[in-house]
């Protein structure tokens, strides 16, 4: 029987971003494979861990070309990579709390993610609609932050599935936007 790499990766993310400290064997069942056979596909947890970020970047490069973050205003753009991101939320939550990712500056792939992001609020700075006291960087991250926070709580039942995008980019755009002055 052929392993569906695919199906694999996301048995373990979906179980990782759960519970972090799942073992090999706890992957292996959630895939529905065997512990041997998950092993000839990943080494270790660390090339499992990679795979998944591999993946991650992937899926999180994917929404980021759904979105057209070049199109329509910078805060349509917003909502449009929150809800076309929010289908993998739950694999960023997990890559965001790895912090051996993050070693040595992180990857030159996140690098490139967080460029795009980063792009995207300074255009909407350039043209007014956000704040420019705060960074792109910061943006980015807290754009991440939330997305991280939201899937955590959509998992644990606490927030509506359907209420994944209005949260976060409510949130977000409502503390990202530039307010007249009085």
């Amino acid at each position: 029987m052929a392993v569906d790499r695919d199906h694999v990766l996301r048995s373990a993310a979906a179980l990782l971003t759960r519970k972090s400290t799942a073992t090999m064997d706890e992957v292996a069942k959630a895939a529905g494979i065997s512990r041997a056979t998950l092993h000839r596909h990943f080494s270790g947890r660390d090339a499992l861990v990679r795979a998944l970020e591999e993946h991650g970047i992937a899926e999180c490069e994917a929404a980021l070309d759904a979105a057209r973050l070049d199109d329509g205003s910078a805060s349509d753009a917003v909502r449009r990579l929150v809800r076309e991101i929010e289908p993998v939320a739950g694999l960023l939550a997990f890559l965001y709390g790895e912090n051996e990712l993050w070693e040595d500056g992180g990857s030159d792939p996140w690098s490139r993610l967080d460029q795009r992001i980063a792009t995207l609020f300074a255009r909407g700075q350039g043209n007014g609609e956000f704040r420019i006291d705060l960074t792109p960087a910061w943006l980015t991250e807290a754009l991440y932050g939330l997305v991280t926070s939201c899937a955590w709580a959509t998992q644990a039942g606490r927030v509506a599935p359907k209420d994944f995008t209005h949260m976060v980019t409510e949130l977000l755009l409502g503390g990202a936007l530039r307010r007249e002055e009085s």
